[in-house]
């Protein structure tokens, strides 16, 4: 078997400092842990703290990995819409798994996004393997990958923020009612569907959108030699090709963890992939009642989450 790569990473956010390169791990042993071995995952638009975040299946996810680079690519924590009124276990355990990991060794990336947008002004914080900015720059086998939210390209975001924050907590309710009608179609034994999924595949402005946002993040990734370009903020995973005048760039999207619960991956064997929580059986054989660690890890949120709160002076 052998040893997972050495890979460099620079992050350009505002520090500009380029990080070490990964220290190499050792192989593991036969019969050992069977989570999957990725050398990049990478997580956005999880928005924990609301109604539509699916904090249980994204901790079952991220225990079924083991990644040496973990990249938080924005609107983990939806501070838009936090409230101290709304935040379930389920939620501290993401954050407090999450801290475990990096003190673990394994290297977290938190780059900000519009919903977590008060956490720019601290870009280029490091703790330990917690790195926080606003974009990365991977340096992979496969070629250079330039990781950032997106929301830079979003124009209602520049100019209309209060616009946008209002359609946010719209986009929340929607949220909720689409739970209640999925609860229905479950008593009648018919399929889920996903409401706010369907509204933007119906309307053309909201295709034409995603259409553009695509094309300008790679456009820009080639001005900039980049190979592959990958964001969030949209919630349209996907993996393609876009031609641009300077070339071919592939354009990636991890999706989100409120509607399409997917996450890209990446190894040096298979390139980038597309990972869906839906089409993975075994998430489904884990989908059991909470383990007595998940139990001990509730203990006290409250205090936990008012500490979080004073840390980033968040009322």
């Amino acid at each position: 078997m052998s040893e997972p790569l050495d890979f460099t990473f620079e992050n350009t956010g505002p520090a500009g400092v380029p990080t070490r390169p990964a220290k190499r791990k050792k192989p593991a042993k036969a019969g050992g842990s069977k989570r999957r071995r990725v050398q990049v995952a990478v997580v956005s638009d999880v928005h924990l703290g609301t109604y539509g975040c699916h904090a249980r299946e994204l901790l079952r996810y991220l225990k079924s990995i083991r990644p040496q680079v973990l990249v938080l690519n924005g609107d983990i924590v939806d501070i838009w819409q936090f409230s101290k009124n709304y935040w379930p276990p389920a939620h501290m355990r993401v954050v407090r798994y999450l801290a475990g990991l990096a003190a673990k060794g394994t290297k977290i990336h938190y780059l900000t996004g519009n919903h977590d947008e008060l956490l720019r002004k601290f870009a280029g914080l490091k703790i330990g393997q917690f790195h926080l900015g606003n974009k990365l720059v991977l340096d992979l086998p496969h070629g250079r990958t330039w990781l950032f939210h997106g929301d830079v390209f979003d124009v209602t975001m520049r100019h209309s923020r209060w616009l946008a924050k209002l359609g946010g907590q719209g986009y929340d309710l929607l949220i909720l009612i689409n739970r209640f009608f999925n609860f229905l179609l479950d008593k009648l034994g018919r399929p889920r569907v996903a409401l706010s999924k369907l509204v933007k595949e119906r309307v053309k402005s909201a295709v034409a959108a995603v259409n553009n946002f695509e094309e300008t993040a790679a456009a820009i990734a080639a001005d900039e030699g980049y190979r592959f370009v990958a964001c969030g903020h949209i919630h349209q995973p996907e993996i393609k090709e876009i031609a641009t005048p300077k070339g071919p760039i592939t354009y990636l999207n991890s999706g989100d963890w409120v509607e399409n619960l997917t996450a890209l991956e990446y190894t040096a064997a298979a390139g980038w992939q597309l990972y869906r929580y839906a089409d993975d059986p075994r998430m489904q054989a884990l989908a059991e009642p909470d383990d007595a660690t998940d139990t001990a890890s509730d203990a006290h949120p409250a205090q936990l989450l008012e500490g979080l709160l004073a840390e980033f002076k968040i009322k």
